[in-house]
């Protein structure tokens, strides 16, 4: 008869985890890479991401829910106010806060005026997590780690942890998680296997419309666009193994001169968009889709409450 093993069993933890840091700094490519599905919508515009998109990561000792939260920013407009809350928000309610800080960009006012933010959260454990070290050399990236060490001692406060990582290229992603980890409680998990991102689906499908629209305007528009799906139907009378989901959504501008930038000469741009965030749709939902778009201007809306409230924000 065998004696009982003394190793005690290694508790399950299951928590929140917030990516904070002003726009641009890496946060939704890093959710995507440690989820390792697309979860949130990417791109090279600043204030991309405007729902907290909760990516879930499943691990035989753990379950790491994501929060990817807006970037945090001096906001111009009441729509900027309310991501900021937002942000704020969130903080206040995770387990531990990774502040994403790229490695090609030295620490800005932008920086400063985030980690004072984090100084005044005394309880929750927070992690500086430097992005894209990909884009920089070995020394460039000492000199990061270093200033980044020494904000913190500026502003009274330790990191838990400092850890380089590259989304892009999926380096020191597995770690990042093993770091997050035992920062989290103790807990069963709080999402059903499987599940990736507790997003509703209709979120997810305008998020792909938007991130497609916006590759097409680079600076013309980056942050007049909003997305809203009307409507998610199967096709009726479809034989079962072909079945099509048709999909209607409204491409929201606030001006009625920027409708022409949307569409394109002949239409082309707007053509592009579907061309692109179908597939990503597919993909998305496992279903052929037809999708129908269309382009409407919501005036001033990132400025009028009742607009707003109107495009989920």
């Amino acid at each position: 008869m065998s004696a009982p093993s003394s190793e005690p069993q290694a508790k399950h933890r299951a928590g929140f985890a917030c990516f904070v840091g002003r726009p641009n700094a890496g946060k939704s490519t890093l959710t995507n890479a440690l989820v390792g599905q697309k979860v949130a919508i990417t791109s090279n515009r600043p204030q991309t991401t405007r729902h907290t998109v909760r990516g879930i990561v499943h691990r035989d000792d753990a379950q790491l829910i994501l929060v990817d939260t807006p970037g945090l920013h001096k906001p111009r407009t009441l729509l900027g106010e309310r991501l900021n809350d937002v942000v704020r928000t969130t903080w206040a309610e995770v387990d531990v806060i990774g502040f994403c800080l790229p490695a090609n960009e030295k620490l800005g006012p932008g920086d400063r005026f985030i980690a004072k933010e984090l100084a005044g959260i005394k309880k929750t454990p927070k992690i500086a997590i430097v992005t894209k070290t990909d884009l920089v050399d070995s020394k460039t990236l000492a000199e990061q780690l270093i200033a980044i060490d020494r904000l913190a001692a500026e502003l009274g406060f330790e990191w838990a942890e400092i850890i380089p990582v590259s989304a892009v290229k999926g380096e020191q992603v597995g770690l990042l998680a093993d770091l997050l980890v035992p920062l989290l409680p103790e807990s069963p998990p709080l999402y059903p296997e499987g599940d990736l991102t507790d997003e509703p689906e209709m979120v997810m499908v305008a998020e792909l419309i938007r991130e497609a629209a916006l590759e097409g305007v680079r600076d013309e528009l980056p942050h007049s666009i909003a997305v809203v799906v009307e409507e998610m139907l199967p096709r009726e009378n479809r034989p079962k193994d072909k079945p099509l989901l048709d999909i209607h959504a409204n491409v929201y501008i606030e001006r009625s001169s920027q409708k022409g930038i949307i569409i394109g000469p002949q239409g082309k741009r707007l053509k592009d968009v579907g061309t692109k965030s179908r597939k990503q749709i597919e993909a998305l939902l496992g279903t052929p889709v037809f999708l129908d778009l269309h382009v409407k201007v919501a005036k001033d809306w990132q400025r009028d409450p009742k607009q707003l409230r109107k495009l989920g924000f």
